[in-house]
């Protein structure tokens, strides 16, 4: 059965659109049949992450709105065997889109793949309730620091309340000598706080970032311990 899976923060820069990305790229070398769609209206960035920038022509307002057709939104990354992104608009009014868009979006997709993973924006505005209409469940990622941490239960919260049961969090950029000494909240302290299963947790690795920045999924990589890390936290969210 299709799944939709909405990728959510609180706030922005804690990692979330890399984490869309790398869960997409490992589903997609499985030989699943995955699309990402960037939901971050005016601040798109997934087609920089996949190295896809020079291929956006439409993109899902477009869609959303019928001015193009499903697939000719759809950019293929030729790296994997069925792996597609959907761009977020870049300059366009989107106020006049609405969930029921979003969920009829999301329904016709099912008829083609296995996975659609949504990349939502940060923050719990209107924005992010159009990306999370459709979606069946939710990932949220936050970093170990107060303010972050605050955003997460929040948006916990808000994805509750819009009767998404099916929901947990991964933990980014952890820098493991940190904790213990005062400087940011602790495991437990997370735990605590978020009341909902924990996916996983991804210590802060330059190489993540740096291959990011060249439109390169890190778990591409085979070998490494970010990329087996990965497909453990993937298996906990398929499986919850």
């Amino acid at each position: 059965m299709s799944e939709v899976i909405l990728i959510a923060s609180g706030k922005g820069g804690v990692g979330k659109s890399v984490f869309s990305t790398n869960m997409g790229a490992i589903l997609a070398e499985r030989g699943a049949r995955v699309v990402l769609i960037d939901m971050n209206m005016g601040l798109r960035n997934l087609d920089l992450y996949l190295g896809l920038e020079n291929n956006v022509v439409y993109d899902v307002a477009d869609v959303l709105s019928g001015m193009c057709r499903i697939k000719k939104a759809l950019i293929r990354d030729r790296r994997f065997p069925e792996f597609y992104l959907m761009s977020a608009a870049q300059y366009k009014d989107t106020g006049y889109l609405t969930e029921t868009h979003m969920k009829v979006l999301c329904r016709k997709l099912k008829d083609n793949f296995d996975y659609i993973i949504i990349d939502g924006p940060a923050g719990v505005g209107e924005n992010m309730k159009l990306a999370a209409a459709g979606a069946d469940k939710a990932v949220i990622i936050t970093v170990p620091e107060y303010v972050a941490l605050r955003d997460a239960d929040m948006m916990d919260r808000t994805l509750s309340g819009l009767g998404i049961g099916d929901r947990t969090y991964v933990v980014n950029m952890v820098r493991p000598e940190l904790f213990g000494k005062g400087w940011g909240p602790t495991l437990s302290q997370i735990a605590e706080t978020m009341h909902i299963s924990m996916a996983g947790i991804i210590p802060e690795d330059e190489n993540i970032r740096i291959a990011a920045n060249n439109g390169f999924p890190i778990v591409c990589k085979q070998g490494t311990y970010i990329r087996k890390n990965f497909e453990s936290i993937v298996e906990r969210i398929l499986q919850s």
